[in-house]
């Protein structure tokens, strides 16, 4: 039973993503932000019946300019100069992990209304550097301990849990139809926001004829460029309010759980086990998982410690990042704006319950489970 303090999503709206370089490069990330912060309030508003007021933006983000993003998109967005901002930076669970604050701060009492989400524009993201030396990532954990980028990370889950090229392919090429089919039909429309000329992502379909041609990243290696997500610009926002302001997602559970820093691929299961713990519900009683698709040996490995099948039609099923693009920051965000379009958007009655996951560099899972609420 939905009580007065369970905060409700009760809008979610998205940019399309565009891959880095490409249609949104030009586009700053307060104003990628803005459209979509814009949007997600009018839907709100729409839905109440009446003007919001906002009392605070959060926004996850990685790799963008600093200067507090979330206060910097507030003000880009129109609202007024006594709106804060704040951002968080959980890597690529970010804009999960802001939508979780925001529940967490009117769970605790305080019930006006906020706007959550995360952008990212990996196109005009800066250039790092220590004593004038550039580097490419921050480190993902400390000396002493296993620090892989991603992709190697990749490439080591699927040596460790025994994933064939093979399996990465299908999962991949899946990824791709079911993105396709969705696009076509119509299901991304009223959760995106066009900006810049772009109203849908474009990274959909365009490795899919050419997975088997793509070369193993690594010498002997089974991860490829057409089994790894493309980089992308977006954002996601969501407006989250008390029970009761109108139809949505009530925030029923979530969790974030640490994992060994040299596969953090398998972070979402953990984190996703824990949640529904919490939920007192389990992975037969979810109708909707979306979990960000990083890579497909990283997706397939989570799936394979939940006990679901690689084509399970629950996970991802309008296609996840490996079709989509992958806006790091916003990637979490960009889940919830998909169960909400899943679950909320269409018939699916009061109590069905879904799930946005993500894995995290360096060792993380961050995992929230969603309850229908009419």
């Amino acid at each position: 039973m939905t009580s007065d303090r369970d905060p409700v999503i009760i809008a979610a709206r998205r940019t399309a993503i565009g891959t880095r370089g490409r249609a949104l490069a030009s586009v700053r990330v307060e104003d990628l932000a803005a459209a979509a912060i814009r949007a997600a309030l009018a839907d709100a508003e729409a839905a109440i019946g009446a003007p919001i007021g906002v009392a605070e933006v959060l926004l996850g983000n990685c790799m963008g300019p600093g200067g507090n993003l979330g206060r910097v998109a507030a003000l880009a967005s129109g609202l007024g100069m006594e709106v804060p901002g704040g951002t968080v930076d959980r890597q690529c669970g970010s804009g999960l992990a802001a939508v979780l604050d925001a529940a967490t701060a009117i769970r605790a009492g305080d019930e006006r209304p906020r706007v959550a989400g995360g952008v990212e524009s990996a196109s005009t993201a800066p250039v790092r550097s220590i004593g004038g030396v550039a580097y490419d990532r921050a480190p993902f954990a400390p000396a002493g301990f296993a620090d892989p980028g991603m992709t190697r990370a990749a490439e080591d889950l699927a040596v460790h849990d025994g994933i064939t090229r093979e399996r990465q392919d299908e999962y991949a090429a899946r990824s791709h139809s079911r993105a396709r089919a969705a696009l076509i039909a119509g299901r991304f429309d009223a959760e995106l926001v066009p900006l810049a000329g772009l109203d849908r992502d474009d990274a959909i379909g365009a490795a899919e004829p050419f997975l088997s041609r793509f070369p193993a990243l690594f010498d002997g290696g089974t991860v490829s460029a057409g089994t790894a997500t493309r980089i992308g610009d977006g954002a996601a926002a969501v407006v989250v309010a008390p029970a009761g302001a109108a139809p949505g997602l009530v925030v029923r559970a979530a969790a974030v759980i640490g994992c060994d820093p040299a596969l953090p691929g398998i972070g979402a299961a953990p984190a996703i086990e824990a949640a529904l713990l919490s939920a007192g519900a389990t992975v037969s009683d979810v109708a909707a998982f979306e979990i960000v698709e990083a890579f497909a040996a990283q997706s397939l490995a989570v799936l394979n410690r939940l006990g679901l099948a690689d084509d399970d039609s629950r996970v991802c099923a309008d296609g996840g990042a490996l079709a989509l693009g992958h806006p790091w920051g916003a990637s979490g965000a960009v889940a919830v704006v998909r169960l909400f379009s899943r679950l909320v958007r269409t018939s699916t009655p009061a109590g069905t319950l879904g799930v946005a996951a993500a894995s995290v560099g360096g060792g993380l899972g961050i995992a929230a489970v969603l309850e229908v609420a009419r």
